[in-house]
């Protein structure tokens, strides 16, 4: 997956400035302005610590505008450094999409073999003291990546994420998303809790931006994973209809097939659609998040 853009002589300049000096910078934040990677802040080594100089990202990185963190985690090392794409969920659309795609384009054009690790990450919690040791905890014992791998590891991620935080990130999206959704798919929402359709599936549109509305149905639960695609990714809402109340529960469901831009975008977006139809439509939702790779 390529979006075309490269690394600018800037870039590549303060990156080179990065390698050469050791005892005064801890890293190096990078964005993308006119179709280009260029560098935006210097991250400084103010202790000689690694994990105290992560102290500084808390000011440098902000909540709704995506960068690339580059670190020099391993001093003395040649391939000592850690490319981390910084994604929040209240960036925008395009600029999480746009970041997604280009991750693999940085780590290629300033050298392969200066990164011993990429990693990503949607929030500035993930990039302190405490946050680091956990990640470092957690692959301490996987094998090295090769760049598909590292694209993959990148995606499930990202739905990782949004596993974890669907439930506690809709009351931070309240009021403001960076998601919009069509008329077509907010009034069948709306009318989801009593209306004639008990299934209710969205799509995201990614030429677009928005979530769109993919169908509507009635089903039992028997027959549900049926009626769920098999071939494209979906945000599905089921009305669970039974003799004392009538239970709305999400699902969200992204096949093998699905391609690796899709499942990014599915996975990123998927707190903000259930936000959506949370806040947009009214809907109480008894359970979030049923997260599988074949319908259910």
């Amino acid at each position: 997956m390529q979006s075309g853009i490269t690394a600018s002589r800037e870039l590549h300049d303060a990156f080179n400035n990065l390698v050469s000096s050791s005892a005064t910078q801890r890293g190096l934040i990078a964005s993308i302005k006119e179709e280009k990677l260029v560098p935006a802040e210097a991250i400084p080594s103010s202790s000689g610590d690694f994990f105290d100089d992560l102290n500084s990202l808390d000011v440098l990185l902000k909540e709704n505008e995506a960068a690339y963190v580059l670190l020099r985690r391993h001093d003395n090392s040649p391939d000592g450094y850690v490319a981390v794409t910084y994604v929040p969920d209240s960036a925008p659309v395009r600029q999480k999409m746009l970041f997604a795609a280009t991750r693999l384009t940085l780590v290629r054009e300033l050298g392969t073999e200066r990164f011993r690790e990429t990693y990503f990450a949607t929030a500035k919690q993930e990039l302190t003291a405490e946050g680091w040791r956990k990640h470092e905890k957690h692959t301490q014992m996987k094998a090295p990546l090769t760049e598909e791998e590292q694209t993959l590891q990148g995606v499930k991620e990202a739905e990782a994420e949004a596993s974890r935080g669907t439930g506690h990130r809709a009351s931070h999206l309240s009021g403001q998303t960076t998601l919009s959704i069509s008329e077509e798919g907010l009034r069948a929402l709306k009318e989801l809790p009593s209306g004639g359709s008990n299934l209710v599936q969205l799509k995201f549109d990614i030429a677009k931006e928005t979530i769109e509305l993919a169908n509507t149905g009635t089903v039992d639960a028997e027959s549900l994973s049926s009626a769920i695609s098999d071939t494209d990714p979906r945000y599905s809402f089921f009305r669970y209809k039974n003799q004392e109340q009538s239970p709305i529960i999400f699902i969200y469901t992204c096949p093998p097939s699905s391609k690796i831009k899709e499942r990014m975008v599915y996975a990123s977006f998927r707190a903000g659609t259930v936000a959506l139809a949370q806040q947009g439509a009214g809907l109480d939702i008894a359970k979030k998040a049923v997260r599988s790779v074949q319908p259910v």
